[in-house]
């Protein structure tokens, strides 16, 4: 069983929070998920980024009693593809010392070191409250016909930014102003990155959208890592889609042509003071269609949300210039 603590999207910091807070809950949520699936050996992939889990984690499986799984750790080297999520398989690959690329076909395991299956460190955080408390409890949190909890990495223009607990299909207005405080004084909420910097950016107008997993597709955007980023008026949505472009086209591990030119060659468009719209939409699908992992696929759409959803960016601005 492989274990994913590598999450390194920007606005997501959950893996480092719950392992920082209680490391013994997860490690006894791993030997859990490890016993239920009969995994001789667990292999944590934890990103280099978090030193202070990175040095505690060691110390904590040396004390785990003789007897149970193996469980192994595997340091990352910063590759945001590695903490991408499983259908893909780079964290496993990675665990086994292979480089850290994409599959075509979507597999749950991606080389002959690792067969089993991976999941997130976050998720086995909860497992023992589950096992403890029952199925009803969990059942009993949830909003908008949605059940469970789900832990949100709201940050940006609010005043008590961090990881929420929050009911699952809680909406973006219902997080700012029960569990951060409100905005940030001086700031009036504008838009939002509904699920990390491929989820897309919505207008404040659309915040009453349950944040959960089915509910942001039909906008083209979806809640992926759970990390909500706010922008203010203050803040310019085609800035914030730049900038999320050119970590792509940096993050790219350039095996396929789409991802690797596509996001290179919409950075450089993304630039100009007036964006040729058309021919953006036009590689926007070309890297949906043609990438073969979901960087590549999903890069565009923080670019594609805002020439739909803020047209007020591009008229009569672009008239001006």
């Amino acid at each position: 069983m492989a274990v994913n603590g590598d999450e390194g999207e920007p606005g997501t910091f959950k893996d480092r929070f719950y392992l920082l807070r209680d490391v013994h809950r997860f490690l006894e949520g791993t030997l859990i998920a490890a016993h239920i699936i009969d995994a001789e050996d667990v292999y944590i992939y934890l990103r280099d980024e978090y030193p202070a889990a990175l040095k505690l984690l060691p110390l904590e499986i040396a004390k785990l009693p003789a007897g149970g799984p193996r469980i192994h750790m595997r340091r990352g080297a910063g590759a945001y593809i590695c903490g991408e999520s499983p259908r893909c398989s780079r964290v496993l690959k990675a665990s086994a010392a292979c480089r850290g690329t994409s599959h075509p076909i979507r597999s749950r395991s991606a080389c002959s070191a690792c067969r089993r299956s991976s999941t997130m460190s976050r998720r086995l955080f909860w497992v023992r409250d589950i096992v403890e408390k029952g199925p009803d409890w969990w059942k009993s949190h949830g909003r908008n016909d949605r059940v469970g909890l789900r832990s949100y990495s709201v940050s940006g223009r609010v005043k008590n930014p961090g990881v929420k607990l929050a009911p699952a299909g809680v909406t973006v207005r219902e997080l700012i102003d029960e569990f951060c405080g409100g905005m940030a004084d001086g700031h009036t909420f504008h838009a939002y990155l509904p699920g990390g910097a491929s989820g897309g950016i919505l207008p404040a107008s659309m915040d009453n959208i349950p944040l959960d997993f089915g509910t942001l597709e039909k906008y083209g955007c979806f809640i992926g890592s759970a990390a909500v980023v706010i922008l203010s008026e203050q803040d310019s949505v085609k800035g914030a889609a730049l900038n999320l472009m050119k970590f792509f086209e940096d993050e790219s591990c350039g095996q396929c042509t789409p991802c690797r030119v596509g996001t290179q060659k919409a950075a450089i468009l993304m630039e100009r003071p007036v964006w040729d719209r058309e021919l953006l939409d036009q590689l926007s699908q070309a890297m949906r269609d043609a990438s073969i992992c979901g960087l590549g696929q999903a890069a565009s759409n923080p670019l594609t949300s805002v020439i739909k959803y803020f047209p007020e960016e591009f008229v009569p601005k672009e008239a001006a210039e």
